[in-house]
């Protein structure tokens, strides 16, 4: 039920530490929960030894002397993580008749678990079934699709955005603080809850400046959207041609998704598979080549492109690739430069990046937005397994961030004062960006009050969300 107080952790059985598992044990663990891990690799073992806090079985997934000594008849769910798909789809079944309520599982491939396969979701004995790669590879059409590479999301019944942009050298609102901001929109309710800066993640208060170089996530009425994307000077315009580096799972993915839509080009280093993929993916552009070089990329017509997805299976090959599109990107055949060309050329990059350590540093280094799969199927995970608390969850890319949808018990401490008069200890930690009152969401301000049961949006550091839900308990 929504804003349901959970009066205990839950006590969760995680198989794998590779890929996901470990950074979604890390979520688990920062958000109080019971975790168990079994893994047959000793070093993971040892290197999550002085990682986490959890409970570590050295053994075998299909061993059930293993899922024994791990206490299952204690679990509540069970979550098959393993770089296996046949492993992980067993493992529900090992776990359904061992009686732990609910089952997870990642499975790669696209053939099980969806609603028209041979075997579903419900076949398999899962209550949540991860595919990772078609994860981000939704994630990259649907930011394609939705704002010229910048990144909005949707909220409170879609009643409320959070626009993700930068702020250019240029832009009117480049040096003011968030008083003076608001001061010069005043027509405008709006909320700026986070803000990049290198490699650091801000919760801003009124006298925080904005720099040139900040990426700034901004919370808005969806009947506002104009005026804000106006006022940051965050272009749109009809995406035309996207430029893809890497034709993995992900890469073909998004091709497939993309075309027709856009004109699509593929460029693959591998000559076998960018012959295959030749075949496979009729009506989109094939070509072989390095996209780590240069000369490929302007080969490849990046300066005619509207966005370069970067999704090879090497972290800095794709955020090198981003910066040396953009550099082709900003040159001129006549060598001048004007405000008008300025306005018109600018390249989008989005970046798949394999570690999380990465993704801010891939955004404040060129890359627009850097994605993560482990990111997006430990949120799908930890959405799913606090649905009975949050409404929803989201992440911002880029930013050190979480969104949730929270409603506070009767008593619960945000409600004895307005937002402006609570503990000075929160004021970097938190904001509390919009409230439904009266059935209607409405951006919070500094001398709004809570009151029980009143949903709110809640942005907060990932690793604080902890602390910030006790605010709402009674």
């Amino acid at each position: 039920m929504f804003g349901k107080q959970r009066n205990k952790s839950e006590n969760i059985l995680i198989l794998g530490l590779g890929g996901v598992g470990l950074y979604l044990a890390k979520r688990l663990i920062d958000d109080e929960q019971a975790v168990t891990i079994i893994e047959s690799n000793p070093q993971l073992i040892a290197f999550a030894e002085s990682q986490i806090d959890a409970r570590l079985i050295l053994g075998d997934a299909m061993s059930i002397r293993c899922w024994k000594n791990a206490g299952v008849e204690q679990m509540d769910y069970m979550i098959a993580v393993t770089d296996n798909d046949a492993v992980n789809m067993m493992a529900a079944h090992i776990a359904h008749h061992l009686g732990i309520p609910r089952k997870i599982a990642r499975v790669r491939s696209l053939e099980f678990g969806q609603p028209d396969s041979l075997l579903t979701a419900e076949d398999l004995n899962l209550d949540l079934i991860i595919h990772p790669e078609e994860l981000v590879s939704q994630e990259i059409v649907r930011i394609i699709q939705t704002s010229d590479s910048n990144e909005i999301i949707e909220l409170a019944e879609s009643k409320i955005l959070i626009l993700a942009t930068g702020i250019a050298a240029r832009s009117p609102i480049a040096g003011l603080t968030l008083q003076k901001l608001a001061a010069r929109y005043h027509d405008i309710p709006f909320r700026v809850a986070a803000i990049t800066r290198g490699i650091r993640t801000i919760i801003p208060y009124g006298q925080q400046k904005l720099h040139p170089g900040d990426h700034i996530a901004i919370m808005f009425p969806a009947a506002f959207r104009n005026q804000v994307l106006e006022f940051t000077s965050t272009a749109q315009k009809r995406q035309q041609r996207v430029l893809l580096l890497g034709g993995g799972l992900v890469g073909a993915r998004v091709a497939e998704l993309l075309n027709k839509q856009v004109e699509v080009t593929l460029l693959e280093k591998d000559a076998d598979r960018a012959k295959l993929l030749s075949e496979q993916l009729k009506g989109v552009e094939l070509l072989h080549g390095d996209g780590s070089r240069l000369d490929v990329l302007a080969e490849a017509g990046v300066q005619a492109a509207d966005t370069l997805v970067t999704c090879t299976g090497d972290n800095e090959t794709n955020i090198m690739a981003s910066l040396l599109g953009k550099h082709l990107y900003s040159i001129e055949d006549d060598g001048e430069e004007t405000d008008e060309k300025r306005k018109k050329k600018k390249l989008h990059t989005i970046s798949l990046v394999g570690k999380e350590d990465y993704l801010i540093l891939a955004a404040s280094t060129g890359t627009d937005i850097a994605l993560n799969k482990k990111v997006l199927a430990a949120n799908e995970i930890v959405k799913f397994i606090r649905s009975s608390e949050f409404h929803s969850v989201a992440h911002l890319h880029g930013f050190d961030v979480e969104v949730v949808e929270l409603t506070p018990m009767p008593k619960a401490p945000v409600t004895r004062k307005p937002l402006s008069k609570l503990d000075p200890i929160f004021r970097d930690k938190m904001i509390i960006g919009a409230i439904r009152r009266q059935g209607e969401w409405e951006i919070a301000m500094g001398d709004t009050q809570i009151e029980a049961n009143e949903p709110v949006v809640v942005i907060c550091p990932s690793m604080l969300l902890k602390d910030v839900r006790k605010l709402f308990r009674g």
